[in-house]
């Protein structure tokens, strides 16, 4: 990343305030749609930056046809911020931060980890899932940020939620796979969860809880969807027992291997925003 491109990048800590009744439906639905977050100009550096650093670090080399159901869903690469300057300066942007401790009332909240999300022409379905199965943090005050960096038709596979899922916290012990797609599909219906989806411009996002459920439809169009993820946490939240197979190797990526009942304040989980400040 040249520095020149990383100087012509806008600092995006303009604030985007959220009302008490925005962060009530918030709290209510366990998901929320804010339209233009960020402005197409914002984007155009760090669309093509975010892009270079996910086509770097991705790992995929099979074909699509050739690959099972979680990796037909998206190419995903996580921590981008690590390796990458400009993509440090998206992911510690305190405008997105402040929106992430008012829609969750929380003082602050630090970083877990990013990202980038790119579901590829003719990509497949998004299995029902809860993110928070993966996370061993001691808290229900997780959100996870969900921009497009490009115009993107439901056609393409933005997020359906079901409202209000939150609330029964961990459902079961699924990762994402055709077992949780069926499972997850059968428990919507049967608590009668309705499940919302929207079309989305470049620079909205939605956010939504650790444990809301939710999904996306395939992408049907001939354009990737090009998609930047920003999870957050409150500060003061400490380290959970692991509760299944896949959050040992969460604590030891993400949270340094801090032991179960400490704070997760690790090197990796910066504090992005707070009210004092």
């Amino acid at each position: 990343m040249t520095s020149a491109s990383l100087t012509d990048a806008p600092e995006l800590e303009a604030t985007y305030e959220i009302t008490s009744r925005q962060s009530a439906k918030y709290l209510e639905d366990g998901h929320f749609l804010t339209q233009k977050l960020a402005t197409a100009e914002e984007l155009e550096v760090y669309r093509t930056g975010i892009g270079t650093a996910a086509g770097r670090y991705n790992k995929e080399t099979k074909k699509l046809e050739d690959r099972d159901t979680y990796h037909k869903a998206f190419l995903q690469t996580a921590n981008l911020w690590e390796n990458d300057e400009l993509v440090k300066k998206f992911v510690f942007a305190k405008r997105f931060a402040k929106v992430a401790a008012q829609l969750m009332g929380v003082d602050g909240v630090r970083l877990y980890h990013d990202q980038a999300l790119y579901k590829e022409p003719g990509g497949g379905h998004t299995p029902w899932h809860q993110d928070q199965y993966y996370w061993p943090l001691d808290t229900t005050k997780t959100i996870t940020m969900w921009m497009p960096l490009v115009d993107t038709p439901i056609e393409m596979g933005t997020l359906v939620f079901a409202s209000g899922s939150q609330k029964k916290g961990s459902v079961a012990q699924m990762a994402i796979s055709d077992d949780s797609e069926r499972f997850f599909r059968e428990h919507v219906i049967a608590e009668n969860y309705p499940c919302a989806i929207a079309e989305m411009e470049a620079g909205d996002a939605t956010w939504h809880s650790g444990w809301t459920l939710h999904k996306a439809p395939g992408n049907s169009t001939n354009r990737m969807r090009e998609v930047m993820t920003i999870i957050y946490y409150a500060d003061g939240t400490k380290v959970a027992e692991s509760a299944n197979e896949h959050q040992p190797a969460d604590r030891a990526r993400w949270l340094s291997n801090i032991e179960p009942g400490k704070i997760a304040d690790g090197p990796l989980t910066p504090l992005l925003w707070h009210k004092d400040w």
